[in-house]
Protein backbone atom coordinates (compact mmCIF):
# COMPACT_ATOMS: atom_id res chain seq x y z
CA UNK A 1 0.00 0.00 0.00
CA UNK A 2 1.32 3.41 -1.00
CA UNK A 3 2.25 5.13 1.90
CA UNK A 4 0.90 9.09 1.98
CA UNK A 5 4.65 10.51 3.05
CA UNK A 6 5.88 8.69 -0.39
CA UNK A 7 8.07 10.28 -2.52
CA UNK A 8 7.66 11.28 -6.00
CA UNK A 9 10.05 8.74 -6.81
CA UNK A 10 8.41 5.76 -5.17
CA UNK A 11 4.98 7.37 -6.40
CA UNK A 12 6.41 6.70 -9.85
CA UNK A 13 7.55 3.45 -9.20
CA UNK A 14 4.03 2.30 -7.54
CA UNK A 15 2.02 3.45 -10.03
CA UNK A 16 4.13 2.42 -13.28
CA UNK A 17 4.95 -1.15 -11.36
CA UNK A 18 0.70 -1.71 -11.98
CA UNK A 19 0.68 0.07 -15.04
CA UNK A 20 2.92 -2.48 -16.59
CA UNK A 21 1.24 -5.37 -14.44
CA UNK A 22 -1.93 -4.21 -15.70
CA UNK A 23 -0.55 -3.95 -19.19
CA UNK A 24 0.70 -7.46 -19.11
CA UNK A 25 -2.40 -8.86 -17.84
CA UNK A 26 -4.33 -7.06 -20.60
CA UNK A 27 -1.92 -8.82 -23.41
CA UNK A 28 -2.59 -12.23 -21.84
CA UNK A 29 -5.96 -11.96 -21.89
CA UNK A 30 -7.10 -10.11 -24.62
CA UNK A 31 -6.68 -13.20 -26.98
CA UNK A 32 -9.04 -15.07 -24.73
CA UNK A 33 -11.21 -12.19 -24.57
CA UNK A 34 -11.53 -12.09 -28.40
CA UNK A 35 -12.99 -15.04 -29.07
CA UNK A 36 -15.67 -15.08 -27.06
CA UNK A 37 -18.04 -12.89 -29.21
CA UNK A 38 -16.52 -14.97 -31.89
CA UNK A 39 -18.62 -17.99 -31.15
CA UNK A 40 -21.96 -15.76 -31.28
CA UNK A 41 -21.53 -14.69 -34.53
CA UNK A 42 -23.88 -14.77 -37.47
CA UNK A 43 -21.65 -15.63 -40.29
CA UNK A 44 -19.41 -18.67 -40.93
CA UNK A 45 -16.34 -17.00 -40.45
CA UNK A 46 -13.87 -15.81 -37.85
CA UNK A 47 -13.74 -12.72 -38.46
CA UNK A 48 -14.39 -9.07 -37.01
CA UNK A 49 -16.52 -6.80 -37.89
CA UNK A 50 -19.10 -9.22 -37.06
CA UNK A 51 -22.38 -8.38 -39.18
CA UNK A 52 -25.10 -10.27 -36.66
CA UNK A 53 -25.38 -12.49 -33.83
CA UNK A 54 -26.36 -16.01 -33.43
CA UNK A 55 -26.46 -18.79 -31.19
CA UNK A 56 -26.40 -21.04 -34.47
CA UNK A 57 -22.44 -22.31 -33.57
CA UNK A 58 -23.62 -23.26 -30.05
CA UNK A 59 -26.46 -24.93 -31.56
CA UNK A 60 -24.28 -27.31 -33.99
CA UNK A 61 -21.70 -28.00 -30.92
CA UNK A 62 -24.99 -29.30 -29.48
CA UNK A 63 -26.85 -31.47 -31.92
CA UNK A 64 -24.02 -32.48 -34.27
CA UNK A 65 -23.02 -35.88 -34.08
CA UNK A 66 -19.22 -35.78 -34.23
CA UNK A 67 -19.12 -32.74 -31.44
CA UNK A 68 -21.20 -34.79 -29.35
CA UNK A 69 -18.81 -37.97 -29.52
CA UNK A 70 -16.50 -35.93 -28.66
CA UNK A 71 -17.79 -34.29 -25.72
CA UNK A 72 -19.35 -38.15 -24.94
CA UNK A 73 -15.70 -39.38 -25.37
CA UNK A 74 -13.93 -36.21 -23.10
CA UNK A 75 -16.45 -36.74 -20.34
CA UNK A 76 -15.42 -40.59 -20.20
CA UNK A 77 -11.99 -40.10 -20.11
CA UNK A 78 -11.15 -37.43 -18.05
CA UNK A 79 -13.08 -38.16 -14.89
CA UNK A 80 -11.79 -41.51 -14.88
CA UNK A 81 -8.21 -40.66 -15.36
CA UNK A 82 -8.62 -37.81 -12.73
CA UNK A 83 -9.87 -40.26 -10.47
CA UNK A 84 -6.93 -42.63 -10.58
CA UNK A 85 -4.57 -39.78 -10.75
CA UNK A 86 -5.99 -38.41 -7.32
CA UNK A 87 -5.64 -42.03 -5.90
CA UNK A 88 -1.81 -42.99 -6.92
CA UNK A 89 -1.10 -39.01 -6.45
CA UNK A 90 -2.28 -39.01 -3.24
CA UNK A 91 -0.67 -42.30 -2.05
CA UNK A 92 2.78 -41.28 -3.64
CA UNK A 93 2.83 -38.01 -2.10
CA UNK A 94 1.90 -39.37 1.60
CA UNK A 95 4.64 -41.93 1.01
CA UNK A 96 7.28 -39.77 -0.10
CA UNK A 97 6.66 -37.25 2.81
CA UNK A 98 6.80 -40.10 5.56
CA UNK A 99 9.72 -42.14 4.23
CA UNK A 100 13.41 -41.52 4.26
CA UNK A 101 15.02 -43.36 1.90
CA UNK A 102 18.23 -42.78 -0.30
CA UNK A 103 17.29 -42.02 -4.04
CA UNK A 104 14.35 -40.36 -2.73
CA UNK A 105 14.89 -37.15 -4.89
CA UNK A 106 14.98 -39.17 -7.88
CA UNK A 107 11.86 -40.66 -7.53
CA UNK A 108 10.17 -37.52 -6.65
CA UNK A 109 12.01 -36.10 -9.83
CA UNK A 110 10.43 -39.33 -12.12
CA UNK A 111 7.06 -38.87 -10.67
CA UNK A 112 6.60 -35.57 -11.69
CA UNK A 113 8.57 -35.59 -14.52
CA UNK A 114 5.04 -35.90 -16.86
CA UNK A 115 5.00 -32.34 -15.62
CA UNK A 116 8.05 -31.18 -17.10
CA UNK A 117 9.06 -33.02 -20.06
CA UNK A 118 7.84 -32.09 -23.33
CA UNK A 119 4.45 -33.91 -23.84
CA UNK A 120 5.31 -35.04 -27.59
CA UNK A 121 8.36 -37.22 -25.92
CA UNK A 122 5.60 -38.44 -23.37
CA UNK A 123 3.14 -39.13 -25.85
CA UNK A 124 5.66 -41.16 -27.82
CA UNK A 125 7.14 -43.26 -24.75
CA UNK A 126 3.59 -44.15 -23.88
CA UNK A 127 2.72 -44.96 -27.55
CA UNK A 128 5.76 -47.25 -27.64
CA UNK A 129 4.98 -48.85 -23.90
CA UNK A 130 1.07 -49.28 -24.51
CA UNK A 131 1.18 -51.08 -28.29
CA UNK A 132 2.41 -53.98 -27.67
CA UNK A 133 0.24 -54.22 -24.40
CA UNK A 134 -2.96 -53.46 -26.85
CA UNK A 135 -3.87 -50.20 -24.99
CA UNK A 136 -3.59 -48.05 -28.12
CA UNK A 137 -6.81 -47.30 -29.45
CA UNK A 138 -8.82 -48.47 -26.14
CA UNK A 139 -10.24 -46.50 -23.31
CA UNK A 140 -8.33 -47.77 -21.01
CA UNK A 141 -4.85 -47.07 -21.95
CA UNK A 142 -6.16 -43.20 -22.44
CA UNK A 143 -7.36 -43.28 -19.16
CA UNK A 144 -4.09 -44.17 -18.08
CA UNK A 145 -2.32 -42.33 -19.87
CA UNK A 146 -4.41 -39.05 -18.89
CA UNK A 147 -3.75 -40.34 -15.16
CA UNK A 148 -0.11 -40.34 -15.65
CA UNK A 149 0.00 -36.81 -16.85
CA UNK A 150 -2.10 -35.51 -13.88
CA UNK A 151 -0.55 -37.58 -11.13
CA UNK A 152 2.30 -34.44 -11.05
CA UNK A 153 0.33 -32.14 -9.92
CA UNK A 154 -1.60 -33.88 -7.26
CA UNK A 155 1.43 -34.97 -6.02
CA UNK A 156 2.84 -31.05 -5.73
CA UNK A 157 -0.34 -29.84 -4.14
CA UNK A 158 -0.87 -32.89 -1.33
CA UNK A 159 3.01 -33.30 -0.97
CA UNK A 160 2.54 -29.02 -0.17
CA UNK A 161 -0.62 -29.70 2.07
CA UNK A 162 1.10 -31.93 3.85
CA UNK A 163 4.47 -29.90 5.16
CA UNK A 164 1.52 -28.85 7.68
CA UNK A 165 0.61 -32.17 8.88
CA UNK A 166 0.95 -33.68 12.25
CA UNK A 167 1.78 -36.92 12.07
CA UNK A 168 1.37 -37.76 15.50
CA UNK A 169 -2.31 -37.88 14.74
CA UNK A 170 -1.39 -40.40 12.61
CA UNK A 171 0.93 -42.46 15.40
CA UNK A 172 -2.37 -41.49 18.41
CA UNK A 173 -4.93 -43.12 16.33
CA UNK A 174 -3.30 -46.06 15.66
CA UNK A 175 -2.27 -46.37 19.46
CA UNK A 176 -5.80 -46.66 20.03
CA UNK A 177 -6.44 -49.46 18.17
CA UNK A 178 -6.86 -47.95 14.57
CA UNK A 179 -6.29 -50.04 12.04
CA UNK A 180 -4.40 -48.22 8.67
CA UNK A 181 -6.85 -47.95 6.43
CA UNK A 182 -9.36 -46.04 9.54
CA UNK A 183 -6.52 -44.04 10.40
CA UNK A 184 -6.21 -42.75 6.61
CA UNK A 185 -10.05 -42.08 6.20
CA UNK A 186 -10.67 -40.74 9.10
CA UNK A 187 -7.33 -38.72 9.83
CA UNK A 188 -5.27 -38.20 7.15
CA UNK A 189 -7.78 -37.68 4.29
CA UNK A 190 -9.41 -34.60 6.01
CA UNK A 191 -6.35 -32.63 6.69
CA UNK A 192 -5.33 -33.21 3.16
CA UNK A 193 -8.42 -32.96 1.21
CA UNK A 194 -7.86 -29.60 0.16
CA UNK A 195 -4.94 -30.70 -1.73
CA UNK A 196 -6.39 -33.90 -3.29
CA UNK A 197 -9.35 -31.97 -4.55
CA UNK A 198 -6.71 -28.89 -5.77
CA UNK A 199 -4.99 -31.56 -7.24
CA UNK A 200 -8.15 -33.21 -9.23
CA UNK A 201 -8.92 -30.11 -10.52
CA UNK A 202 -5.58 -29.85 -11.76
CA UNK A 203 -5.55 -33.29 -13.48
CA UNK A 204 -8.58 -32.64 -14.93
CA UNK A 205 -8.04 -29.78 -15.97
CA UNK A 206 -4.98 -31.59 -17.47
CA UNK A 207 -6.79 -34.09 -18.69
CA UNK A 208 -9.74 -32.67 -20.49
CA UNK A 209 -7.20 -29.87 -22.45
CA UNK A 210 -4.74 -33.09 -23.52
CA UNK A 211 -4.82 -33.32 -27.25
CA UNK A 212 -1.07 -34.47 -28.03
CA UNK A 213 -1.44 -37.81 -26.11
CA UNK A 214 -4.76 -38.57 -27.69
CA UNK A 215 -3.53 -38.09 -31.10
CA UNK A 216 -0.79 -40.47 -30.36
CA UNK A 217 -3.67 -42.71 -28.42
CA UNK A 218 -6.90 -42.81 -29.61
CA UNK A 219 -8.42 -44.16 -32.56
CA UNK A 220 -10.81 -41.81 -34.41
CA UNK A 221 -14.49 -43.18 -32.47
CA UNK A 222 -12.64 -42.00 -29.14
CA UNK A 223 -11.49 -38.15 -30.21
CA UNK A 224 -11.84 -36.31 -27.80
CA UNK A 225 -12.99 -32.60 -27.49
CA UNK A 226 -9.71 -30.86 -27.93
CA UNK A 227 -8.53 -33.09 -30.56
CA UNK A 228 -11.84 -32.60 -32.18
CA UNK A 229 -10.87 -29.20 -32.29
CA UNK A 230 -7.57 -29.72 -33.57
CA UNK A 231 -9.13 -31.10 -36.06
CA UNK A 232 -11.40 -28.23 -37.22
CA UNK A 233 -9.09 -26.25 -37.11
CA UNK A 234 -6.88 -28.04 -39.81
CA UNK A 235 -10.07 -29.27 -41.83
CA UNK A 236 -12.76 -26.62 -42.07
CA UNK A 237 -12.25 -23.56 -39.93
CA UNK A 238 -16.01 -23.10 -38.30
CA UNK A 239 -16.88 -20.62 -35.13
CA UNK A 240 -18.62 -23.45 -33.66
CA UNK A 241 -14.70 -24.07 -32.39
CA UNK A 242 -14.84 -20.54 -31.20
CA UNK A 243 -17.95 -21.79 -29.05
CA UNK A 244 -16.51 -24.61 -27.60
CA UNK A 245 -13.29 -22.71 -26.76
CA UNK A 246 -15.90 -20.27 -24.76
CA UNK A 247 -17.29 -23.44 -22.71
CA UNK A 248 -13.63 -24.36 -22.10
CA UNK A 249 -12.81 -20.87 -20.88
CA UNK A 250 -15.70 -20.63 -19.15
CA UNK A 251 -14.99 -24.34 -17.43
CA UNK A 252 -11.45 -23.34 -16.80
CA UNK A 253 -12.43 -20.01 -15.06
CA UNK A 254 -15.18 -21.90 -12.60
CA UNK A 255 -12.02 -24.50 -11.76
CA UNK A 256 -9.66 -21.72 -10.87
CA UNK A 257 -12.34 -20.17 -8.80
CA UNK A 258 -12.60 -22.95 -7.12
CA UNK A 259 -8.75 -23.65 -6.73
CA UNK A 260 -8.89 -19.82 -4.60
CA UNK A 261 -11.88 -20.98 -2.57
CA UNK A 262 -10.16 -24.20 -1.54
CA UNK A 263 -6.93 -22.16 -0.92
CA UNK A 264 -8.15 -19.47 1.00
CA UNK A 265 -10.66 -22.39 3.21
CA UNK A 266 -7.15 -24.02 3.79
CA UNK A 267 -5.94 -20.59 4.95
CA UNK A 268 -8.71 -20.65 7.30
CA UNK A 269 -8.19 -23.69 8.43
CA UNK A 270 -4.56 -23.16 9.29
CA UNK A 271 -4.66 -20.04 10.96
CA UNK A 272 -3.39 -18.05 7.99
CA UNK A 273 -4.78 -14.40 7.32
CA UNK A 274 -5.50 -14.64 3.46
CA UNK A 275 -3.51 -12.81 1.36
Amino acid sequence: MLQPYASPAERLWYYGLRGLVGLTLLFLVLPILVIIPLSFNADSFLMYPMTGWSLRWYEEVITSPSWQRAITNSMIVSPFATLLAMILGTLAAIGLVRANFRGKALLTAILISPMVVPVVIVAVAMYISFAPLGLTGSYTGLILAHAVLGVPFVITTVTATLQGFDFNLVRAASSLGANPVTTFFKVTLPQVAPGVISGGLFAFATSFDEVVVTLFLASPEQATLPRQMFSGIRENISPAIAAVATILILLSTLMLMTLETLRRRNERLRGVKPA
